[in-house]
C-alpha cells in the first residue's frame, strides 16, 4: 500500500489505542485524543490535537470536527456510542481485547493498518520480553498470593482474563472468574491476601474503601489498615493509601516490573517528605502501558 492510501489524521477514543500510535513512532498523526489519553500520554497535550469523547460516549460532531481518515477506538462501548462513530463516515477500526494475545495482535493490526508493521512487531517483542522476564523471576517463589483484582465496585466484577494472565504471571493466584459479577462476601469468602483496585478511567480518583476492600485480614503492609487500595489505569498503578502520605505514580511501558512474588522490589519514582525519606514498597503491579480499557 502507497503512502497515499495510509491514514494522515487518526482520532484515538481510548488511551490503548493513542499509546499504540506513539509507540509504533506515529503520534504526529493523531488528530484528537480523549482527556483519558492525555492523562496517560502527556505528549499528546502539546500541539493542537482535539479532545473528543471516549468510546463509551462518541460524538459524530466531535469526531468528525477532526478531519479523521481513521477512528480507532476499543472496548468499552454502548451502542448508542457505536452508532454515532458510524455516523461520522469515516474508516472505524474497533477492537475488543480480552487476553494478552489480543492484546499483542490489537498492536499488530494498528501498525499494519498504518503502514508500519515492523514497529509493530519490535513493540510486541519488548513487551513479551518484558513478561517473560517477570515470569522467570516468579517461577522460583516459595509462596503465590492470592489476588482479587476489582475492576468495577458497583456491582462487584472481577478484571479482565487479561489481568488474570498478568497476577499469575507476576507470581499470584487470581481469585474468582475474570469478568464475572461478584460480591463482597464472596471475595471475603476467598480471603485475598492482596486486593487490587483497577477502576478504568478513575485514576487516583477510586474510593478509598472500593466495594471489596473491606474484606477482613487484607491489610495494608505499611499500617495494617484495610482501606488502603491500589488503581491500575491503562498505564500505571498508584498506591492510594489514606494513612500513607501521597499517590505514588508508577508509569512507563514495562509490564509487572513490580511483581507480586517480589513486592519489595517495587519502589517510588515520586519524591518524598524529609520526614519519610523512604521509598513506599508496592506490593502490587505495574500494568503494561498497552491495556485494553475496562467498562466505567
Amino acid at each position: 500500500m502507497t503512502s497515499n492510501h495510509l491514514p494522515q489524521r487518526v482520532v484515538c477514543l481510548q488511551p490503548s489505542a493513542t499509546l499504540t500510535m506513539r509507540d509504533i513512532g506515529l503520534l504526529d498523526r493523531v488528530v484528537a485524543c480523549t482527556r483519558y489519553c492525555a492523562d496517560v500520554c502527556p505528549d499528546v497535550s502539546v500541539g493542537s490535537r482535539i479532545i473528543v469523547s471516549d468510546s463509551w460516549t462518541a460524538q459524530a460532531e466531535e469526531i468528525a470536527a477532526a478531519k479523521p481518515d481513521l477512528v480507532i477506538a476499543s472496548v468499552p462501548y454502548q451502542r448508542e456510542a457505536v452508532e454515532e462513530i458510524l455516523k461520522a463516515g469515516v474508516r472505524f477500526l474497533g477492537l475488543a481485547p480480552r487476553t494478552l494475545a489480543d492484546i499483542f495482535g490489537d498492536i499488530a493490526t494498528i501498525a499494519g493498518v498504518m503502514g508500519v508493521s515492523d514497529r509493530g512487531e519490535q513493540v510486541i517483542a519488548e513487551m513479551q520480553a518484558a513478561v517473560e522476564a517477570v515470569r522467570a523471576q516468579c517461577a522460583s517463589a516459595a509462596t503465590r498470593p492470592r489476588v482479587f483484582c476489582e475492576e468495577w465496585g458497583k456491582p462487584v466484577i472481577s478484571s479482565q482474563p487479561w489481568v488474570a494472565e498478568l497476577v499469575e504471571l507476576a507470581g499470584g493466584v487470581f481469585i474468582g472468574e475474570p469478568g464475572k459479577t461478584t460480591t463482597a462476601d464472596e471475595v471475603a469468602h476467598a480471603a485475598p491476601d492482596v486486593l487490587i483496585a483497577a477502576w478504568c478511567g478513575a485514576g487516583d480518583r477510586v474510593p478509598r474503601r472500593s466495594s471489596s476492600s473491606n474484606v477482613h485480614g487484607t491489610t495494608c503492609p505499611r499500617c495494617a489498615r484495610a482501606e488502603c487500595s491500589a488503581s491500575v489505569t491503562s498505564c500505571s498503578i498508584r498506591r492510594q493509601p489514606p494513612c500513607c502520605k501521597d499517590f505514588m505514580p508508577l508509569h512507563g511501558p514495562c509490564i509487572l516490573s513490580a511483581s507480586l512474588a517480589h513486592p519489595a522490589s517495587a519502589r517510588c519514582n515520586r519524591p518524598h517528605s524529609p520526614d519519610d525519606p523512604q521509598p513506599f514498597p508496592c506490593d502490587s503491579l505495574k500494568i503494561a502501558t498497552h491495556s485494553p480499557e475496562e467498562p466505567a
